[in-house]
């Protein structure tokens, strides 16, 4: 066994910074739905050649830089426009840069693997730690020119790294390639088209605190009404006073909708954005605002009352409660969800698994859930796992990061604490610890409820082993005890045994003498049981 790596510091994970909501614009007129697509074709154009100045800038960006563009948007738009459009594309610019070092990471990896595995006899034996050498000598030739073709991306990547250049899709790569395969996708020119410029629109407005109900360029009143101010070229389509255009119907929030409400009517800042789903036909308001830092809980605090250890599976979360020294609860529980299907249709699965978890957590009263910190961002490449593809498929479609950030979300909701753990041997140890101990007839343990239990005990500050168990010279604990699930300051962890009455033999069960010195034996069954297995202590001598 191999040398086992430093483990990292549990720790609590921050609170939500901010909330957003979703309402559907609905009952819209003909009127309305070509204002709304000529406002956003509009300013889908100012983003789209605001996003060509930023990224030709690149590291020179500046203050300076940045106030030039937004004068010049100002003067077609508004400033509250231009600042939407110019702080979107310094965003989208950050992130393709961040992508960019996310890529040249994955591809060094990849070269890497390849040139370890190359460097092996053909059938050489791989151990845990590192992949053997290549099956045949067809498989090691076909891997040499994939060497090779990484090599040539990875110098292209770098190459665009070091010029600053990033590449960049208004609307996403994804639709763009769609374009050259419409009978796979199942689309027509035309309604790819549709949902083209429907991607590539920009309806959207940073809120302000102070103003009108917490935002002057669309404006949502407390009653649901929308107006949005439009742009200086499409000032003539206003039917509202100073150049504004309101919408037939109110809008509504069904979820936070009290919350928003009070924002509202307070002229706190709240965001806006709309956007058409173009393959359902509808029309949507999102509305989003940034929440107090809160305090994070201390780690002992959120300790307090227990922890419920999660761990995270393709179609489930295994989980286990347990007390402050790490003792199992209880049974273990299972919260199923599925992968398949559309991205909305995910999102609602882990949605309803995550609502499950923490009414479970909230009727159990613990204060805070254990999960691993998990990222699978340098283990989901071809050359790590080769031609386990069902594999790579699986740990590629767990949703690590939404999940986090959803559960750390909803948990503040309830008053729960997260603390994320190193996931390092938790379900190897578990199974090890945990698994056969607390399987029964009618209690069927699997790993990874035992690895929920391993997740809990690390949160906790435990060691995962159920004991430490130094020799033993007789069979009284000369040592001292041998338990290490109380902690140090827990009350009657240093106390003695309950003495339990009775002789200490094989023969005689506890109590037993005491049992039958006490009461007379009524029949012929219990008095060849007395005869049999209690010694009279006095010596019967003739």
């Amino acid at each position: 066994m191999g040398d086992i790596r430093e483990l990292a510091t549990p720790f609590v994970a921050p609170g939500p910074s901010g909330v957003a909501v979703r309402g559907r614009l609905k009952c819209l007129t003909p009127e309305d739905e070509r204002v709304l697509r000529a406002v956003g074709d509009c300013q889908g154009g100012l983003a789209s050649r605001d996003l060509k100045a930023r990224c030709a800038v690149g590291l020179d960006h500046s203050a300076e830089s940045w106030a030039s563009r937004k004068r010049g948007l100002t003067g077609v738009s508004s400033s509250r426009i231009a600042g939407a459009i110019t702080k979107a594309s310094h965003d989208q610019w950050a992130l393709a840069r961040r992508c960019l070092a996310a890529h040249i990471r994955s591809l060094e990896a990849g070269i890497r693997t390849l040139r370890h595995r190359l460097s092996l006899p053909v059938g050489a034996k791989g151990t845990k730690r590192a992949a053997g050498g290549y099956r045949s000598r067809g498989e090691w030739f076909h891997k040499s020119r994939r060497l090779k073709a990484l090599e040539d991306r990875l110098a292209a990547a770098v190459a665009d790294w070091r010029s600053v250049r990033v590449r960049v899709v208004r609307g996403g790569k994804r639709l763009l390639n769609t374009r050259h395969h419409l009978a796979e996708a199942g689309l027509s020119e035309e309604e790819w088209r549709g949902r083209w410029e429907a991607a590539r629109w920009f309806l959207a407005a940073d809120g302000e605190s102070g103003k009108r109900y917490g935002n002057e360029t669309i404006r949502v009143t407390p009653d649901g009404q929308v107006s949005i101010k439009l742009p200086a070229p499409l000032a003539h389509l206003a039917n509202s006073a100073h150049g504004r255009y309101t919408l037939t119907h109110a809008v509504g929030f069904a979820h936070r909708g009290v919350e928003w409400a009070d924002r509202v009517e307070g002229n706190r800042a709240v965001a806006y954005r709309i956007h058409y789903d173009a393959g359902r036909g509808r029309w949507y308001l999102t509305a989003s605002w940034q929440k107090p830092v809160v305090q994070t809980v201390p780690l002992d605090a959120a300790r307090g009352g227990g922890v419920i250890g999660v761990d995270t599976n393709a179609d489930h979360f295994a989980a286990y409660r347990l007390d402050t020294h790490g003792n199992p609860v209880g049974e273990p529980h299972r919260f199923g969800y599925g992968l398949s299907g559309t991205a909305a249709h995910r999102d609602a699965q882990v949605r309803h698994a995550l609502t499950r978890l923490l009414h479970w957590a909230r009727q159990t009263g613990v204060t805070a859930i254990a999960i691993e910190d998990l990222d699978f961002g340098a283990e989901k490449t071809r050359e790590r796992h080769g031609r386990r593809k069902r594999f790579r498929q699986l740990i590629s479609g767990l949703p690590t990061g939404k999940l986090k950030a959803r559960l750390v979300s909803m948990a503040a909701e309830h008053g729960l604490a997260i603390i994320a753990v190193d996931p390092a041997y938790t379900s190897r140890w578990g199974a090890q610890h945990w698994q056969k101990p607390l399987a029964t007839p009618h209690r069927k343990m699997s790993r990874h409820d035992a690895a929920g239990i391993a997740i809990g005990r690390r949160a906790l500050g435990h060691p995962i082993r159920r004991r430490t168990t130094p020799p033993r010279a007789h069979q009284s604990d000369a040592h001292g005890h041998r338990t290490v699930q109380a902690a140090p300051g827990a009350p009657g962890r240093e106390g003695p045994r309950p003495r339990i009455p009775g002789p200490r033999t094989r023969s005689v069960p506890p109590g037993a003498a005491r049992t039958r010195a006490t009461r007379t034996p009524k029949t012929v069954r219990d008095v060849h049981s007395a005869r049999m297995w209690v010694q009279d202590p006095l010596l019967v001598t003739e």
